[in-house]
Formats: C-alpha cells, sequence, structure tokens
C-alpha cells in the first residue's frame, strides 16, 4: 500500500489539481462523445437529478448546449451518459477554482495541449508510482475519441439508431455516414467497422473454442453443433501434431481453422447466433424473411433457436431478467391473470437457460473432480 502521492510543494499542488481535471476531462470525451464546444459549454450544477425510469436501472444525466449548426447561443440539451462520466464531473466541480453554481466548469481549453501535459504526467514518476500504465506517444484529440466511440456503437445490434441518438445528429443519413454510407471517408469507416468486427468474431470464437479444450462447453439449442464444431476442429489439430511432433499449432493455426466459423457468429443481447443456415433461423421464420442474409436479432429467441448458445458469460444477464420478473410476477394483482401467464412463462424460460448454462458448468466440474 502507498499514499496517493508523496508531500508536494506548492507548485506541484496546483499543477496536480490541473492534471486530474483533464483526466475527468478525458473520461467524459471518450465516454460521451462530446464536441470541444459542448465540454467548453458545461456548467457547475450541470449534473441533473438522477433518475430511476425502471426499478434498479438509474439514468445519469447532465446539462449542456448544442452550438455547431444552431442560433447564436446554441441550444439547451441534455446528455444521458454512464455512472463514470457523471463521478468525473463531480470531481472536477469539486477542484474548480471558484465552483459557484452556473460557473463554466472547463471554459476554454486547448485539449491537446491538455492531453499532452496528463501523458507526460502518466508517464513521469509520479504516474509511474501509482503503477499507472505508459500512455504511447501520437497525436490524440476530440474527434478521435468522437470517432472512436462511433466506431465501438456502430457495429453492434441497432449501432446505426443509437449512435444518432447519442451523438445527436439531425438526420439518419448523417450517421450512416458513420457506418455504411458508400463512397469516400465513409467507405473507410465502414471497412474498418467490418474489419474490428471480424477480429472481435475470431477472438469470441478462439476463447469459446479454448473454453471447449478446457472442458468449459456452451449450453442453449446449437449447443450439439458448435461442441461437434471444435470437436472437429480439435481432431484436425491432433492429427496435425501427429505427423510433426516438432510442431506447435499457434494461434495463429488455430484461427485460420475457424474462420469461417467466426463469419457466421452475431452477438445477442444475452447469446451468441451462429447464422450458418438461413432455413433454421426462428427469427426469419417468424419474420417471414427467409432469404434475409443476417439475422434479426431483435427478434431472437435463443431458448428456442437451433442456432443459438448460451455460454458463462450470459449467465449474470438470463439471472438477472429471471429475479426481475419474478418482482414483476410479484407486484401483479390478482386480476392480472393474462399477465401473470405470460410472466410466468419468460419467467421459466429464463431459469431453464439459467440451469442448462449450470448444468454444463456441472458437468465440466465432475469430470475434472
Amino acid at each position: 500500500m502507498l499514499p496517493w502521492t508523496p508531500p508536494l510543494h506548492r507548485l506541484q499542488v496546483v499543477a496536480l489539481v490541473g492534471i486530474v481535471p483533464t483526466a475527468a476531462m478525458i473520461v467524459l470525451a471518450t465516454a460521451s462523445g462530446m464536441r470541444a464546444s459542448q465540454l467548453m459549454e458545461l456548467r457547475i450544477g450541470c449534473r441533473l437529478p438522477l433518475e430511476e425510469p425502471v426499478p434498479g436501472f438509474t439514468r445519469y444525466r447532465i446539462a449542456s448546449k448544442i452550438v455547431k449548426g444552431q442560433p447564436l447561443g446554441g441550444t439547451d440539451d441534455e446528455w444521458v451518459v454512464i455512472e463514470p462520466v457523471h463521478r468525473s464531473i463531480e470531481l472536477a466541480e469539486q477542484l474548480h477554482e471558484a465552483p459557484e453554481n452556473g460557473a463554466l466548469l472547463f471554459g476554454r481549453f486547448s485539449f491537446t495541449v491538455r492531453y499532452r501535459w496528463f501523458r507526460n504526467w502518466v508517464n513521469s514518476q509520479a504516474g509511474q508510482r501509482l503503477g499507472l500504465a505508459p500512455i504511447r506517444e501520437g497525436p490524440v484529440n476530440l474527434r478521435m475519441l468522437r470517432r472512436s466511440l462511433a466506431l465501438d456503437m456502430a457495429y453492434r445490434p441497432g449501432g446505426v439508431l443509437a449512435t444518432k441518438i447519442h451523438l445527436k445528429h439531425i438526420a439518419v443519413a448523417t450517421t450512416e455516414g458513420y457506418s455504411s454510407r458508400p463512397g469516400g471517408a465513409q467507405a473507410e469507416l465502414l471497412a474498418e467497422v467490418n474489419k474490428h468486427e471480424s477480429e472481435r468474431n475470431l477472438r469470441l470464437v478462439l476463447e469459446e473454442f479454448r473454453n471447449y479444450q478446457e472442458g468449459i462447453l456452451p449450453a442453449g439449442p446449437g449447443a450439439r453443433s458448435l461442441t461437434e464444431f471444435f470437436a472437429g476442429i480439435d481432431a484436425q489439430l491432433d492429427v496435425a501434431s501427429a505427423a510433426a511432433p516438432k510442431t506447435q499449432r499457434n494461434d495463429r493455426d488455430v484461427l485460420n481453422l475457424l474462420t469461417k466459423r467466426a463469419q457466421v457468429l452475431h452477438l445477442g443481447p444475452a447469446n451468441y447466433c451462429w447464422f450458418s443456415d438461413p432455413s433454421r433461423a426462428l427469427c426469419l421464420k417468424l419474420a417471414g424473411t427467409l432469404a434475409a442474409d443476417r439475422p434479426l436479432i431483435g427478434m431472437c429467441d435463443s431458448a428456442r433457436c437451433p442456432q443459438a448458445t448460451h455460454h458463462p458469460g450470459h449467465r449474470p444477464l438470463w439471472a438477472e431478467h429471471a429475479d426481475r420478473t419474478k418482482v414483476f410476477i410479484g407486484q401483479l394483482g390478482t386480476t392480472r391473470k393474462t399477465e401473470r401467464i405470460r410472466l410466468q412463462a419468460d419467467l421459466d424460460r429464463a431459469l431453464r437457460v439459467v440451469t442448462e448454462i449450470d448444468a454444463a458448468s456441472d458437468t465440466t466440474n465432475e469430470e475434472s473432480s
């Protein structure tokens, strides 16, 4: 255990008080995607009262202004943010030199200069003493942070609409420029998004293959098909190793065998969808669009679809869903019979999925013991 900082001289304290708000600004810009003009419009007291639209879910909001494309003085608006952003603003308010309600939180600033100061401090002895990871050299600006956030949101289910709402684009066409509009820089961005998605899918498939080798099996209707596929890959690796005993199979060799399966992987809210055969996709059957080349994730019923699998990482989501459904059922009146039947079926499905995931883990534990 180390104290956060050794004794400092007055000028060192002043410098440190400038570094911490810069760190808060970086968190705010990275996790919210706000432009420089919107960050400069933040004021003391911009944190709005917390909301709880659904029991157990807290909504964090901050007030700012949209300046770009607006009349002189900007237009008041709100941003829905995550809790770390909310806490960062609170810390910046505490370190403000004149924390009066309505005063500018950051004022006018040069992000490039402040970021360089922050990087130098992290890479200095003070930052290394705290065990902070060094920051590599290279330019970083607010436009790059906003673009990175857009990239991260673009390949998620419903990412275009979510990005449009969060980044406050006037038209969906603007958002499509981030992810799917052909030509020019938009095409380059789409290629970059597809590259990130392919790399992510390969990483996930490799992780599940390693879990299979360790005896951690998937659950769900598509578990048998996925397990058989992994068994075939494992058999190929064993044959290759037997033929060449001096050759070690690295991750690159395994990835080459898993690439085809990674190309059909789609992420659901609480499952993996292996969209290898459109004629077997339950979502397409329900929608009557069997000719589609992608699954309809919003209509996914992973507990019944033969191409869906559940993994240990999905268990907390299903368990939480089951707990919340129990609460809703307990709050229903005696006259809400139809609603109770529907919720009970939903609860039974969630509990069944949790049981299947636990059963796969229990089987693994029994075999290892």
